[in-house]
């Protein structure tokens, strides 16, 4: 996997808007669930505001056993401004250059945020599988701007999220603990939406949030902690 070319990377809102409409034909919204003993990617970022860093982490699980596989870090400037609806901008370089660092292909990566539930069905997820191939989907703690019912209480409970501009499904509150607060699960690329959801059920054994994301965010922060220290 290539690390992104920050040179041609999108400098402004207008050339960030212009790419998400190019790529957004690209995103493939189909394929399988991983197989058993598939390696499954979670990543995250962290900021230093102060210092204008970013840290990034992904971490590779066994979907079997849900043990670490293996892990890296990236850290580097921001490369984007703070703009809703194109965080990938900030996040991606970073992301990918951690996911260069593994030294085995993801069958999967599960992304903090969103793939198709975004206003041009391009968030982070799907912007990521995009540009590298791999099979992608997103895992939100929020529906960002799009709304759904409460599903039922118990786990693997789910109620589409849909875009009230059009009546789009564009992905499903799932409830992963039964009586907890849904998250809120969406398409990145190369899979299924019930597919994706079922990966999440399996990544969510004990907590709310999947392994690979709780994984990808304590070693970004640590990341992030080790690379301001004095």
């Amino acid at each position: 996997m290539t690390p992104i070319d920050l040179a041609a990377w999108p400098g402004t809102e207008a050339a960030a808007l212009a790419e998400q409409q190019r790529l957004r034909p690209l995103v493939d919204p189909h394929g399988p669930a991983p197989a058993r003993g598939a390696l499954v990617a979670g990543v995250d970022v962290a900021y230093d505001d102060e210092r204008d860093l970013v840290a990034a982490a992904a971490v590779l699980l066994d979907l079997d056993t849900l043990e670490v596989v293996e892990q890296a870090t990236a850290v580097g400037r921001v490369a984007f401004p703070y703009l809703p609806g194109l965080l990938a901008f900030r996040e991606l370089p970073a992301v990918v250059d951690a996911l260069a660092r593994l030294t085995r292909r993801p069958d999967l990566v599960v992304c903090d945020g969103y793939g198709l539930a975004h206003p041009r069905r391009l968030g982070l997820a799907s912007h990521l599988g995009v540009l590298t191939g791999l099979a992608t989907l997103g895992v939100a703690k929020t529906a960002f701007t799009f709304t759904s019912t409460d599903p039922a209480p118990e786990r693997g409970a789910w109620t589409p999220l849909v875009d009230p501009a059009d009546g789009t499904e564009v992905g499903r509150a799932l409830r992963t603990r039964t009586g907890v607060k849904p998250v809120f699960v969406s398409v990145g690329h190369r899979i299924g939406l019930s597919e994706a959801v079922d990966c999440v059920l399996a990544l969510t054994p004990a907590y709310r949030l999947p392994e690979t994301t709780r994984r990808a965010d304590s070693l970004c922060r640590r990341a992030l902690a080790e690379a301001a220290a004095p």
